[in-house]
């Protein structure tokens, strides 16, 4: 009497099949520790990637002659801020984050923005770009909307776009080169068209060179915020012949990313009053 195949084993082939099919995907699906690593949505700030992606190395210079004004920035990740004691450290100005995407407003933004203000900070408001969520004039309308727009009050500092590596995925967004220039260049178009200024870019020289090609079409008009933990700001990206700020560490005191803006406390005013 014969018996059938039906419940033969499979064949060595395809058990290497289905093996390559499992050992494909582990490949191409994040760990499980990539996956705890990213925040959630909401959580990005400014400079998250910076030691991650340009690491840290010594403490900021000053040359003896340059005059350099202190500044703070802040997100929900501190909470409510000791504003009298930044204040009364030497800090002047401040930005706080008001939105991400189209899809996050920062909770504690009424007490950062104005508690600054009432101090007597010169304060503004960035914006956390997510490219691959949502258009940059989207992005830009829900900034102003919410908190990221200007008035000529002598106190307003511009918006900010914080455009950096993407901490929930590929670090460009996925998008290439020439695609992220055309959505930079749509928050900002439509930035200036809402508010009547430029917005600053806040980027690291790194991220820049690899995510939009080093691209040098907006150093004329959009004033550079730079990011980097080391002794100098070093090269900066192509187009901007100085930094107005730099972020130079994420450890500084009561609040941890402190900067310094590239100029006296009446040149940082005239930015203010536009």
């Amino acid at each position: 009497m014969r018996v059938t195949r039906s419940g033969a084993r499979p064949s060595r082939r395809t058990a290497a099949g289905v093996l390559l099919a499992a050992l494909s995907l582990l490949f191409t699906l994040p760990s499980a520790a990539q996956a705890a690593d990213r925040p959630e949505r909401g959580e990005a700030h400014m400079g998250m990637g910076v030691v991650q992606h340009d690491g840290r190395s010594g403490a900021p210079g000053v040359s003896p002659r340059a005059v350099q004004t202190e500044g703070v920035d802040v997100s929900s990740h501190q909470g409510n801020v000791n504003w009298s004691a930044l204040w009364n450290s030497g800090v002047k100005w401040s930005y706080v984050k008001a939105t991400e995407g189209t899809y996050y407003k920062n909770p504690y933004f009424a007490q950062q923005y104005n508690g600054s203000y009432n101090v007597g900070m010169i304060r503004g408001a960035y914006h956390f770009a997510t490219p691959n969520t949502t258009s940059g004039a989207a992005q830009a309308n829900y900034f102003v909307d919410n908190g990221g727009g200007w008035s000529r009050d002598g106190k307003t500092l511009p918006g900010v776009l914080d455009i950096e590596w993407n901490p929930y995925g590929d670090q460009c967004y996925g998008l290439s080169q020439s695609a992220m220039v055309n959505w930079i260049r749509d928050f900002t178009n439509t930035y200036k068209a809402r508010t009547g200024r430029d917005a600053v870019i806040y980027t690291a020289t790194s991220w820049w060179t690899s995510c939009t090609g080093n691209y040098a079409g907006f150093g004329a008009t959009n004033p550079l915020w730079v990011a980097r933990y080391a002794s100098s700001v070093g090269t900066l990206p192509a187009g901007w012949g100085f930094y107005t700020m730099w972020q130079y560490t994420s450890t500084g005191p009561i609040v941890g990313d402190h900067n310094r803006f590239n100029g006296a406390y009446d040149r940082l005013q005239a930015l203010a009053n536009g």
